[in-house]
């Protein structure tokens, strides 16, 4: 049986962090780690939708994670705080 690996950004203080939301944010982290994207496209590059994109974006954005720019559609991107992953160690 494999272990579920979620991004470490994606556990949030003040919720439940359920597996579905877990694996949610962790999908849009990975995302915004590449670059800066509309919900939109964050929505398609996730195969998530909108609406989920969006609630979890503002979620993120709470906790200073994630931050939006600009005037709409906002660009959306990682602030570079919270917990960083630990690459190569098991």
């Amino acid at each position: 049986m494999l272990k579920v690996v979620y991004h470490p950004n994606a556990y949030l203080t003040g919720i439940r962090n359920v597996k579905l939301g877990l694996k949610a944010r962790t999908k849009i982290l990975e995302t915004l780690e590449t670059g800066s994207f509309t919900a939109r496209n964050i929505a398609k590059e996730t195969n998530l939708r909108y609406s989920v994109v969006l609630y979890h974006l503002k979620l993120l954005e709470k906790e200073d994670i994630v931050q939006r720019k600009g005037n709409r559609p906002y660009m959306w991107s990682v602030t570079g705080l919270g917990q960083k992953r630990l690459i190569g160690l098991r």
